[in-house]
């Protein structure tokens, strides 16, 4: 049996362990086991793959990143490419992906990654090849599981910033905006800003009106509390507008940003108070995996393992109801996991008196 693994879009942590015990247990069965470098965009050169042998993965559980690389730009089905005028276009060239797995012999596929990735594996299992999947991305968004790996870190990390940020808002009684990862789902604003106590949490689930937070922020002038936290989701919409959209290169989804920008200043003019933003960025996705995010990756490295030895292909090794389980990759291709409306986690906020926006 030969395998590969690949990762693909964003990096999150916990991805080297996922890697190693992959690696590793299949190497305990006498396999072979290579990593495909820098995502897909690689199958179209001279060296694709690399072999993952003991030593390779040896220390990487505790590391950030992927030992692999990772893209955001290479899916075989829409692969960039400039035309004779100069611009750019996409191709599908996803056949001589295909070909590729075929003449190096590759038995299976574990693809780790979000919802993106399920979508580009459903395709290629549609065209014969055969994968199991595991879920990875910080916003925690893939639909059919509770949890994905690098979530938990990219939460943590979140929390631990705003925590830092409450103090000099606090002592400078300003108000602060930090706006965090979170397209389409506000995973990460509603955990982190629900665990660093923030007054004020936006995400896309829930449009948001000024007139709600600036009556939050007056309603804590009045106690005393001359500061504001407000942890904003990059994808936040104001109600009756779109998503503040940086820019879009051909390939990529489109670059989402600016929210944090646009709160503050409306905020200041209103309340008259002085406010300040500030964008965590890719600091969510960098760093050494906590705990929680080392434990799960490893489990469903091996679980992936286990999968391809059972010849139960084109699955999704997921945690649900708290067990490691398989559901179908195209149940989940085309699908997003949104923060329930009704859910525990976000009815927790609201009766604690967090403002959400609406």
């Amino acid at each position: 049996m030969k395998i590969a693994i690949n990762t693909g879009g964003g990096d999150a942590p916990g991805l080297n362990a996922a890697i190693r015990a992959a690696t590793l247990a299949a190497l305990r069965k006498g396999w072979e086991v290579v990593g495909i470098k820098n995502g897909y965009g690689s199958l179209y050169t001279d060296s694709p793959f690399i072999p993952l042998t003991p030593e390779k993965v040896r220390g990487i559980t505790l590391q950030g990143g992927t030992i692999l690389g990772t893209a955001n730009r290479g899916n075989p089905f829409e692969m960039p490419y400039q035309k004779n005028d100069g611009s750019w276009d996409l191709e599908d060239r996803s056949d001589e992906a295909i070909k590729v797995f075929h003449d190096h012999g590759i038995d299976a596929l574990i693809a780790l990654g979000g919802d993106g990735s399920m979508k580009i594996a459903h395709k290629l299992i549609e065209k014969g090849l055969k994968i199991v999947g595991i879920p990875k991305t910080i916003d925690n968004d893939i639909w059919g599981c509770d949890i994905t790996l690098g979530f938990d870190s990219a939460v943590t990390t979140a929390t631990e910033a705003i925590d830092k940020l409450t103090t000099t808002a606090e002592s400078h009684q300003r108000i602060m905006v930090v706006e965090v990862m979170g397209r389409y789902a506000g995973w990460i604003a509603l955990h982190s800003g629900l665990s660093a106590s923030a007054d004020v949490i936006l995400i896309p689930e829930v449009e948001y009106n000024f007139d709600s937070i600036v009556k939050k922020i007056e309603e804590r002038e009045k106690r005393g509390r001359h500061y504001t936290i407000i942890v904003v989701a990059e994808g936040a919409i104001e109600k009756g507008e779109d998503r503040f959209i940086k820019g879009k290169v051909v390939g990529q989804a489109e670059q989402l940003g600016g929210a944090d920008e646009h709160i503050a200043k409306k905020l200041s003019d209103m309340t008259g108070k002085e406010s300040r933003s500030i964008v965590l960025g890719h600091l969510q996705r960098g760093g050494t995996p906590s705990s929680y995010d080392r434990l799960i990756s490893l489990r469903f490295g091996a679980a992936a393992i286990r999968a391809i030895e059972e010849n139960d292909m084109n699955k999704l090794i997921v945690m649900l109801d708290n067990k490691i389980q398989r559901i179908p990759i195209s149940d989940v291709a085309d699908k997003i996991k949104l923060v329930p409306l009704d859910g525990d986690t976000l009815q927790t906020a609201r009766d604690i008196g967090i403002n959400l926006g609406d």
